[in-house]
């Protein structure tokens, strides 16, 4: 009997797993990410053992360079198309050989060699002012001066080490394209469908928390779980859609808008039904109804004499779902819209916009970012080599990631302690795991090659568990190679500290960022013609007045998307990418809002009525709170649950819904609970 139960509690335990891979990555992005690189790097380094065994010995620097070009080839490279990838690719490899070259010809002048080092980190940094591509290919110069500085090769070893590049660019490119391809329109589609699913999961959720009557400690923190693997999913789907060629999302009617509007409303809807149900749940039925679609089902639940008489708790929770089954409703007409469909079927990516020139004015951020970097690597350098003559290249390392791409001075220190912490478990974990291992090649190579794939696969979710499993395959190949020694590590541990806080003394001295004048221009546009649009409602003027109001309110949408990119800019190999693109995607949904607001308004036959004015008014303190904090929005760090835990009730019906989502929308920048907890 137990027997037989067996094979049930496996297929069971399987399904948890898979579900819970799929309620946090469901389009598998990151684990194809994981398997590019991890492949990538296999692929290569069998190719030169049997390039060494067959043919020519190789040296050293000709498997270092293939690895770490294999990972900055399977996470810098973002270009859309193949060949724009191979392109860069290309650019990279050679951008490769230059410094390895520049590396080994320098050798024997150390200081000059050193100082050169800093020139190419700048080089390195600068390029991003080009884009992705130059953030790429600046990337691919930066690890090989590294590796060739770190290697030491002879002029002599520089055909033979030319190997490694070459075989990660042709590698990485095949397999990127063959076997595990970007598709945009395949990831999209299963996307969506994975939002609807969390959906579907919540209202199960509640349906039988609602039968059973009883609502524990433990039900509420898996609630706000299953709320956050909502979000991933949302962020998820937003960062799929195709966007216009400066990265932004179209404005106006356009069918991309419509579904980006119609997955965060939906967002916002579940939000709301999770926070009014911890108040006081709604009747199974009416959770079965809306799970089903069935709108005139809960409609006819929800004006039931009973429910409608019911405690106010309970009559916003009813709200909260109607207002579910109505944005999931709109959800599936604009994913199901005959354009929309056009577009996934034939639609390609938008054309490539306009080529800008590159602005290397001190106004420009990234041109200060530069010079931080520069400055944070020089400062790690000195104090490395007062430690290491062999290996302060560490403390350099880590100087340029973990000050490469922070937006604020708090960034650069929550980086540089993930990485300190991260790297410091990982030493204690990877040593007693190569002392395990000592004498077992095959396991140690299967070990090391699965920490490569959780490495990259965890790269956009922890910066700490990406230290923490590069550090455990640092110490496997150690153990390989015969070198593993407890100074060693170390000495580690001990150089990536200096480099830690080298980023964190220059964030915090040298040109600090902390203000962002452009957005906060730009943003104060924006503010100002939604508040002209909302007076505009409340003095009852005409039609055409309002159509204006709401295409200058759209301008500076736009205005606000180019301002605020900056700020946004991925060229890390760290960061996880959203947070300016979530706290746009709320001024566009605002926007989006605040023109249906006019639009119902002007077809309204009763304009003015006690719940539209109560809604105008809720609009306008909400935009005088936000506005009043200008662009802290952008750079804000609230915690991930205080949005949950301060959503406005749901929205009224009519005009007044446009302006309640306006005011619940804007309410989202500043929840009250993070203000609370700021304050403390």
């Amino acid at each position: 009997m137990v027997t037989s139960r067996l094979p049930r509690m496996a297929a069971a335990m399987v399904a948890k797993m898979v579900d819970r891979l799929l309620a946090h990555d469901p389009a598998l992005s990151r684990v194809k990410m994981g398997a590019r690189v991890t492949l990538t790097i296999l692929a290569s380094i069998i190719t030169l053992i049997a390039v060494h065994l067959a043919f020519v010995p190789l040296p050293s620097i000709s498997y270092a360079l293939a690895i770490v070009l294999s990972i900055e080839g399977g996470v810098a490279v973002k270009d859309k198309t193949p060949g724009e990838q191979l392109t860069t690719r290309l650019m990279g490899c050679a951008a490769s050989l230059f410094c390895i070259t520049l590396a080994a010809a320098l050798e024997p002048y150390r200081l000059v060699a050193d100082l050169t080092f800093l020139g190419v980190i700048f080089a390195a940094s600068l390029a991003r002012v080009f884009g992705a591509r130059g953030f790429a290919v600046g990337m691919f110069a930066f690890i090989s001066y590294f590796i060739g500085a770190y290697l030491r090769p002879t002029l002599t070893e520089l055909p033979l080490a030319a190997l490694g590049p070459l075989f990660a660019v042709a590698f990485g490119h095949l397999i990127r394209k063959y076997l595990l391809v970007d598709d945009w329109r395949r990831d999209l589609a299963k996307t969506l469908r994975a939002i609807q699913h969390r959906v579907s999961d919540i209202l199960l959720r509640l349906a039988r928390l609602s039968r059973s009557g009883a609502l524990t400690d433990k039900d509420r923190l898996e609630l706000r779980q299953m709320e956050e693997q909502l979000k991933d999913v949302v962020l998820m789907a937003e960062g799929l859609l195709p966007r216009n060629a400066d990265g932004s999302l179209p404005s106006g009617d356009n069918p991309v808008t419509a579904v980006s509007i119609a997955i965060f409303d939906l967002h916002l809807a579940a939000e709301s039904v999770i926070v009014q149900s911890l108040g006081a749940l709604a009747p199974a039925s009416l959770f079965d109804a809306v799970l089903n679609g069935d709108a005139t089902a809960a409609r006819k639940i929800a004006d039931d004499q009973d429910v409608a008489s019911g405690d106010e708790r309970a009559k916003q929770s009813v709200h909260a779902l109607l207002w579910l089954q109505r944005a999931s409703s709109a959800l599936n007409e604009a994913a199901n819209d005959r354009s929309f469909l056009q577009l996934m079927a034939f639609g390609g990516l938008p054309p490539a916009g306009p080529s800008t020139k590159p602005d290397f004015s001190w106004k420009n951020p990234l041109v200060r970012a530069a010079v931080q970097i520069t400055i944070a690597s020089g400062i790690a350098m000195i104090f490395g080599l007062l430690l290491s003559r062999d290996r302060w290249f560490w403390a350099v390392l880590t100087a340029f990631l973990v000050f490469n791409n922070t937006r604020s001075r708090g960034d650069a220190a929550l980086r540089a302690v993930q990485r300190s912490v991260g790297t410091l478990i990982g030493v204690a974990i990877g040593l007693a795991l190569a002392t395990l291992l000592t004498g077992h090649m095959a396991a140690t190579v299967m070990l090391a090659a699965v920490c490569v794939f959780l490495a990259f696969y965890f790269l956009q979710v922890s910066y700490a568990l990406l230290s923490f499993f590069v550090t455990i395959v640092l110490c496997l190949v150690y153990g390989l190679i015969g070198q593993l020694t407890f100074e060693v590590l170390l000495l580690r541990l001990e150089e990536t500290v200096i480099g830690s806080v080298a980023g964190m003394f220059v964030a915090f001295v040298i040109f600090p960022s902390s203000t962002r004048s452009t957005v906060e221009l730009a943003l104060a546009r924006w503010y100002d013609a939604l508040g002209q649009l909302l007076d505009a409602v409340s003095s009852g003027e005409g039609r055409y007045r309002l159509i204006e109001l709401s295409n200058r309110l759209d301008e500076a949408y736009r205005d606000l998307t180019v301002a605020a990119r900056p700020l946004g800019s991925a060229w890390s190999l760290v960061t996880r990418p959203g947070p300016i693109r979530q706290t746009l995607a709320v001024f566009l949904a605002s926007s989006y809002w605040a023109r249906i607001l006019a639009r119902d308004f002007a077809n309204a036959e009763s304009q003015d009525t006690p719940e539209v004015r109560r809604a105008i008014d809720g609009a306008r303190r909400a935009l005088e709170k936000a506005a009043a904090r200008g662009a802290e929005c952008f750079s804000s760090r609230t915690p991930r649950h205080a949005a949950v835990g301060t959503n406005p009730a749901a929205p009224g019906q009519g005009v007044a819904h446009g302006a309640d989502m306006v005011a619940n929308l804007l309410t989202r920048l500043y929840p009250a609970a993070a203000d609370k907890q700021k304050s403390q």
